[in-house]
């Protein structure tokens, strides 16, 4: 397992989901992806899309203004 981190911040929806998905890509099942955003609408979005496509949100907590999703790489929906 090994941990990444994706600057999502200052994007509006749709973009920290289809960056997300981009790097998710590039990953490993089991890796960790850090999501840093901004856009309120990526606490919905980004899980929503998790659940479709076989990852797993692990945590999500706020930092200052900025939202932290923590992504588990799965092997696919």
């Amino acid at each position: 397992m090994n941990r990444f981190e994706l600057d999502a911040r200052n994007m509006l929806c749709p973009l920290p989901v289809i960056r997300a998905q981009e790097r998710v890509a590039t990953l490993a099942p089991g890796d960790v992806l850090d999501i840093l955003c901004t856009d309120p609408g990526a606490t919905n979005d980004i899980p929503a899309w998790c659940r479709i496509n076989g990852h797993k949100v692990v945590a999500m907590r706020t930092e200052d203004r900025d939202i932290v999703i923590t992504v588990e790489v799965g092997t696919g929906a």
